[in-house]
């Protein structure tokens, strides 16, 4: 599956969208792991600048989609409130995106 069919949810949260994307590892998997991005309401996120992309590190993945839309949406809000160790909303606000 390709990751413009892939279906992407949405979580509004702090006056900030986090758009996940959850998938089977591999084909007929039982795994799963997730692609995601923070961005404000409405931004262009093919344009550089405009959101704050991540991912699950390493091997990390989860028993059902679900539970990797979870994770997602918990990281994304440690992005969003200032407390992920390495990923921030800072250049989002001071840029004005």
């Amino acid at each position: 599956m390709s990751a413009a069919q892939l279906e992407t949810q949405k979580v509004d949260y702090e006056g900030f969208e986090i758009h996940v994307s959850a998938m089977p590892v591999q084909e007929g998997g039982t795994r799963y792991t997730y692609t995601a991005y923070v961005c404000h309401p409405g931004a262009d996120v093919t344009l550089p600048g405009h959101s704050i992309h991540y991912h699950p590190d390493g091997e990390e993945t989860f028993r059902s989609e679900q539970e990797a839309v979870e994770e997602a949406a918990h990281v994304g809000r440690s992005i969003i409130e200032g407390t992920h160790p390495d990923l921030s909303v800072l250049s989002l606000v001071t840029h004005g995106y």
